[in-house]
């Protein structure tokens, strides 16, 4: 082998150190389904909730947010037969069910949020569990649920089914 096709050592030395780390990288990526397919759908909500603790500010009284809400199904390979992550109008569905457990209500009123702050970060959470729920056994990925307070500002939850 002529030496201008040899590869040095100290580059094989931070080969070697370079492969895990990207190995580890995608293995992540993989698990958070972020490789692969995704299928989204999005819908919106009204509520309203109050927030409990002064670093919350005026936030502290009662007010009202409008949420679009984007809920993304991830997967490493399509359902065999039909090509699909997961049938869109099964997921729109799906979503509106969820939705409509909090659509045009009170959060602070609701039992299960009871001394809770209904943050979006907490709802995002929330609405992924329900989605979970619904798809668990029938759904091989992840559920990534993104709420949008508005075109500046948004919150997202992702994890496994």
């Amino acid at each position: 082998m002529k030496r201008s096709a040899q590869i040095p050592n100290h580059c094989i030395a931070r080969l070697t150190q370079f492969v895990p780390r990207l190995y580890h990288y995608f293995k992540i990526k993989r698990a958070l389904g972020q490789m692969g397919y995704s299928l989204g759908v999005r819908d919106s909500i009204m509520i309203a909730h109050s927030f409990k603790g002064k670093e919350f500010g005026p936030a502290q009284s009662m007010h009202g947010a409008t949420y679009t809400v984007e809920c993304e199904f991830h997967c490493d390979e399509l359902q065999p037969g039909v090509n699909w992550v997961v049938d869109i109008g099964e997921a729109l569905d799906a979503l509106q069910k969820v939705l409509s457990k909090y659509n045009y209500k009170n959060l602070d009123e609701i039992e299960a949020f009871h001394g809770q702050n209904t943050t979006t970060e907490f709802m995002c959470r929330q609405i992924h569990s329900d989605m979970a729920g619904l798809f668990r056994g029938r759904f091989q990925g992840s559920i990534k649920v993104t709420l949008h307070e508005s075109f500046k500002a948004w919150a997202a939850y992702q994890a496994p089914v």
